[in-house]
């Protein structure tokens, strides 16, 4: 069942709706936004840690459970968000399928990565089909999270790497096809520490860690999220279709600890 943890209670402002935002870099953006006066409709799988950020976020956050990769669950989201505000403004696609432990090719196996593909390419796709009405009456903008290794893969990330360089393709198409009303655009991650805010105060990275990105600094979802928001306002009205790399100029040099 699709339904949002809280009543609303302002339905006036922009409205944003933001994939994967339970933790991490999806958090980040929403709580940026929310901070810049966006009302914020964050979805994720995970139902009872959705719930609980919306309502740290405050008043201005809800949630919704809802897997990218089903169709019938993207379109009653949608439905639901309009029902609740009758408007939508933005669409940030974050929801993704990672590869944390990294996959070799002998073990990748069909599922995985059809798997991969339905979440990272497929579910901005039915996102952006499902969402282009409504954001092209208020001549909104969508931003994809693609990521540094569709260009320049880690080893044994063929899924992931394949589906945000698919991303990025599908973000330059959709930027013709639904111009000039709705803006698209990606914003592609290098080295970011994309643990919570408490987990980075209580653990910081360490000197050796920053010592192994080339530019001597790691990134935080801060700085992705600050991207993001630029993107979807006024400030961008005449950037689309453009891939942006946050990733501290380390592209072209990767440097892997031993």
């Amino acid at each position: 069942m699709i339904e949002l943890s809280t009543p609303t209670t302002n339905t006036h402002g922009r409205v944003a709706l933001v994939t994967g935002a339970a933790r991490g870099i999806g958090l980040g953006i929403a709580a940026w936004l929310v901070s810049e006066g966006w009302q914020v409709v964050l979805t994720d799988l995970d139902r009872e840690r959705g719930s609980k950020v919306a309502k740290v976020l405050g008043e201005n956050a809800w949630f919704i459970a809802m897997d990218v990769a089903n169709e019938a669950q993207v379109a009653l989201g949608v439905a639901e968000v309009l029902g609740q505000f009758g408007r939508l403004d933005a669409l940030v696609c974050n929801a993704a399928v990672a590869d944390p432990h990294n996959i070799t090719l002998e073990s990748l196996d069909l599922t995985y990565w059809n798997r991969v593909l339905a979440v990272n390419l497929g579910g901005p796709m039915l996102l952006a089909k499902h969402c282009a009405p409504y954001l092209r009456a208020h001549s909104g903008a969508i931003v994809n999270l693609a990521s540094t290794r569709a260009a320049q893969s880690e080893p044994d990330t063929e899924a992931y790497a394949a589906s945000k360089g698919g991303l990025l393709a599908l973000t330059h198409a959709l930027a013709i096809s639904l111009g000039p009303e709705i803006r698209v655009n990606a914003v592609s991650p290098g080295w970011i520490d994309a643990r919570d805010p408490a987990a980075r105060r209580a653990e910081p990275l360490t000197d050796a860690d920053h010592a192994q990105h080339p530019a001597g600094r790691v990134g935080t979802v801060e700085d992705v999220a600050a991207m993001v928001a630029w993107l979807l306002s006024k400030n961008a009205g005449f950037v689309t279709g453009q891939e942006f790399v946050v990733d501290g100029g380390m592209t072209k040099k990767m440097i892997y600890s031993e």
